[in-house]
């Protein structure tokens, strides 16, 4: 054989082997059937990716309005033990006379004296968010209030408050202590239905 014939034959055997792509050839339905596998996997593992976030955030807001509520109402167990000073300043004021005060200076420099520690507590009150329900004269709410008892009284719409007899308090946006009062029934209804009394 010449060299010639060889070099002939030699691009024709070359071209006679199998290629690669010949080797890796798949058949398309399982070519799609594996996209789609993987596309559904990336989908779920993205949705895992989102739920573990929000739950993440979650957790974060949660622990953040925790520490909130701690700093807000760290004070309520000292604070409801202190509003009993603030309620025996209220009776010492209250159990003097006008007359008794214009007549002897010492009763009037101590009761003025009671008087600017009474502001001062409740200034010191309202700095920690501590503030006093009202009470007197409004409609008895029983978020707020504590009936102790019902007062024949004509000249009021039934369920006014007409007398309180220990004032109440809340801290920030919750009920320390509700306000003990005394309603008004025999008057004009006021649509407020039947209030429950504690004697």
């Amino acid at each position: 054989m010449t060299q010639d014939q060889t070099a002939e034959q030699t691009p024709a055997a070359e071209s006679a082997e199998p290629g690669p792509a010949a080797e890796s050839a798949v058949p398309p339905a399982a070519e799609s059937d594996r996209i789609a596998q993987l596309e559904a996997e990336i989908a779920k593992l993205k949705n895992d990716v989102l739920y573990a976030k929000a739950e993440t955030e979650n957790t974060r807001r949660r622990l953040e309005q925790q520490a909130e509520d701690r700093g807000k109402y760290a004070v309520s167990n000292i604070a409801k033990d202190v509003l009993s000073v603030a309620d025996n300043l209220r009776r010492a004021l209250d159990s003097v006379p006008a007359a008794a005060r214009e007549g002897n200076e010492s009763l009037a420099a101590l009761t003025t004296g009671v008087e600017m520690t009474e502001r001062e507590l409740l200034a010191t009150f309202e700095r920690y968010g501590i503030k006093p329900v009202a009470a007197q004269g409004e409609r008895f709410d029983p978020n707020l209030h504590q009936a102790m008892m019902e007062m024949e009284d004509s000249s009021q719409i039934e369920g006014t408050v007409v007398l309180v007899m220990q004032a109440g308090y809340t801290l920030h946006d919750r009920l320390l202590r509700p306000a003990l009062v005394g309603v008004a029934k025999g008057g004009p209804k006021g649509g407020g239905g039947n209030v429950d009394t504690k004697a």
